[in-house]
């Protein structure tokens, strides 16, 4: 394992993460018929969940529940933690739950995990609405777009948000474009990496929103 030291809103966070996420791919590739679903994209710490991470550490989130969808390796929930959020981080990969339980522990903050996938939120319906929702580069794959666009209105509710940091795909533009058809109120939160855009997306007629 390796370690990686951030500084969000003054504050040192570290996490861990395999030292080679190439060779847990390689590994994974060589069984006879690997599950796509297996794909350790959790195993990287990708420019989305950074700057997501950078945006909610400078904001005040005492008293709100906060979920993070495919949590990896659980920087965005440590930094939403850190910022006062009761965090509940999920994420399809049981090894991604470890690491993000090890990496809450190593920074003295308290989550909720579980392994989730969005195609199957049971629990995550169970505590909705929520306060925040959080999701770092989830739109890479198209499969995903029609799953989060039934899935998220019902995560938050009438009052909740949803932060979405993605680098400019081409499919982000899609989701996003159905999410103003479908009313949903939408600006962009700072972010501190120019490659990459925090979308807030509060639902119809909400008014004010976090921070």
């Amino acid at each position: 394992m390796a370690e990686e030291t951030f500084v969000l809103a003054g504050r040192e966070v570290r996490i861990l993460h395999p030292r080679d996420g190439d060779a847990l791919l390689d590994e994974l590739l060589t069984e006879d018929d690997p599950d796509e679903d297996r794909l350790p994209f959790w195993a990287e710490l990708w420019p989305s969940g950074i700057a997501l991470a950078g945006a909610v550490a400078g904001r005040q989130l005492t008293g709100l529940r906060a979920l993070e969808l495919g949590c990896g390796l659980g920087l965005v929930s440590v930094a939403a933690a850190m910022a006062g959020a009761s965090v509940t981080a999920v994420d399809r990969s049981p090894e991604a739950i470890a690491f993000t339980t090890a990496n809450a522990a190593r920074n003295g903050v308290t989550l909720r995990t579980a392994v989730q996938a969005f195609d199957q939120p049971g629990e995550l319906l169970s505590g909705a609405p929520w306060d925040l929702v959080l999701a770092a580069d989830v739109l890479y794959d198209r499969g995903n777009l029609p799953v989060l666009s039934r899935l998220l209105p019902r995560l938050v509710g009438d009052s909740g948000e949803v932060w979405l940091a993605d680098p400019e795909r081409r499919l982000a533009g899609a989701f996003l474009a159905e999410a103003d058809a479908a009313g949903w109120q939408r600006d962009r939160v700072q972010s501190q990496l120019a490659t990459v855009a925090i979308h807030r997306l509060r639902p119809p007629g909400l008014a004010g929103g976090t921070g």
